[in-house]
């Protein structure tokens, strides 16, 4: 069956910005603009405290869902990519050893890159296997005299792979090494629990599972890192304004200068969506969709999935080895994925990512660089019937090649 429409927008690209975004969302973002509109901790005025009292709850929220042991643990960043650069540059000191792994994003490896230019920091990559699994004794046997930190991600952004980042945590504890995680993609579809998962910086972004608008993200803090974290960058706090020092209190320590409090107001409102729909419900409705699309997509001739999508479709409802990204690549090297992705937008109106996804070692890894793989990532407001089209389409251009 012909399933083409010219009038059809499927959105399947949420590992990289979930859309569309609640209701409540740019509601709480309209009503800051309208009704406060001014600076928070910049005045006594109503309209000052209004907006300091939308920050704090956005960052009470963000402690709910993370379990953290006290809201001014929560530092908000305007993205994880700067969460990841603040820990990464922050923490390491020259001739420090790193730990992180093979299915990093670039918001990893480049920072870690930089650093052994600047501090002459010392980098080993722990290889995860073919379907992106990372196994925690590979972990502990590349622990050295002089690691202090160990930072990966914890699910992986091309092919939905969950790292198993509580051991990882616990071997770093042990060894009294920093740890760094990146929940990007799992921040609002996976459990996060800091009361049990010994994280010393847990760096979160806005825009994607928690619904918020970009231009938002943070990081939850040990007292050890926030202890041992340098601010990199310095400025107005609205705390202390007779010192020249940067204050040494949480959050204002790592939050100089007028916050983006219209993208917090969102945030806030897009946590709280999360909050009160449930992280597991959400979970289970997104895997759902990626394992009927996984199920369907894998008896398209010429077509290959990847990850533990490769070997295993059935999602098993709220697997904790996977998050709802699906990566398939084609067995014709005709079938360029960029291409499929275009006509998959201009024939079928369904809206994926094709390439590398700025994860050139996690593909490496997979055995898919250069040409990359296309993504297909599943949110809360797709439908089943979104996954069997996309499938449909899918085959419908295998056809093709």
């Amino acid at each position: 069956m012909d399933i083409a429409r010219a009038d059809r927008r499927i959105y399947l690209d949420n590992a990289a910005t979930s859309y569309p975004k609640p209701a409540q969302v740019w509601e709480s973002m309209a009503r800051y603009m309208h009704d406060v509109g001014a600076s928070p901790g910049r005045g006594g005025y109503g309209s000052s405290l209004d907006a300091g009292r939308l920050v704090f709850e956005a960052r009470e929220a963000a402690a709910q869902l993370f379990h953290a042991s006290g809201a001014e643990q929560v530092i908000f960043t305007p993205n994880v990519t700067y969460a990841l650069n603040f820990a990464i540059h922050g923490l390491l000191r020259r001739g420090d050893h790193v730990v992180t792994t093979s299915m990093e994003h670039n918001s990893v490896m480049r920072p870690l890159r930089s650093a052994q230019e600047s501090v002459a920091a010392e980098i080993t990559v722990v290889r995860c296997d073919a379907q992106g699994r990372l196994d925690p004794r590979d972990v502990r046997r590349a622990l050295r005299p002089n690691t202090r930190m160990m930072v990966m991600t914890h699910a992986s952004n091309v092919c939905g792979t969950v790292m198993p980042v509580a051991d990882v945590a616990r071997i770093a504890r042990e060894a009294g090494v920093l740890m760094v995680a990146d929940a990007a993609q799992t921040a609002g579809t996976v459990d996060i629990d800091l009361r049990t998962l010994a994280v010393d910086v847990l760096a979160f972004t806005g825009h994607k599972g928690l619904y918020g608008p970009p231009g938002t993200g943070g990081m939850v803090l040990s007292p050890r890192a926030a202890t041992e974290m340098a601010a990199l960058v310095q400025g107005g706090t609205g705390s202390r304004s007779d010192e020249e020092f940067q204050p040494g209190l949480l959050p204002d320590k790592f939050e100089p200068g007028t916050p983006n409090t219209l993208g917090i107001a969102g945030l806030g409102a897009g946590i709280r969506f999360v909050l009160q729909r449930g992280v597991s419900q959400i979970a289970m409705h997104e895997l759902r969709l990626a394992g009927e699309f996984a199920q369907a997509a894998r008896v398209i001739r010429g077509i290959r999935l990847f990850g533990p999508w490769e070997t295993d479709t059935s999602a098993a409802l709220c697997a904790p080895d996977r998050v709802a990204t699906v990566s398939v690549g084609f067995t014709s090297a005709q079938a360029d994925p960029s291409r499929v992705a275009y006509l998959l937008d201009r024939d079928f109106g369904i809206m994926v990512r094709s390439g590398l996804h700025c994860a050139p070692v996690a593909h490496r890894t997979l055995g898919t660089f250069p040409a990359g793989t296309l993504r297909f990532s599943f949110g809360w407001f797709n439908t089943i019937g979104d996954a069997r089209d996309a499938a449909g389409a899918l085959a419908q251009i295998s056809e093709a090649y």
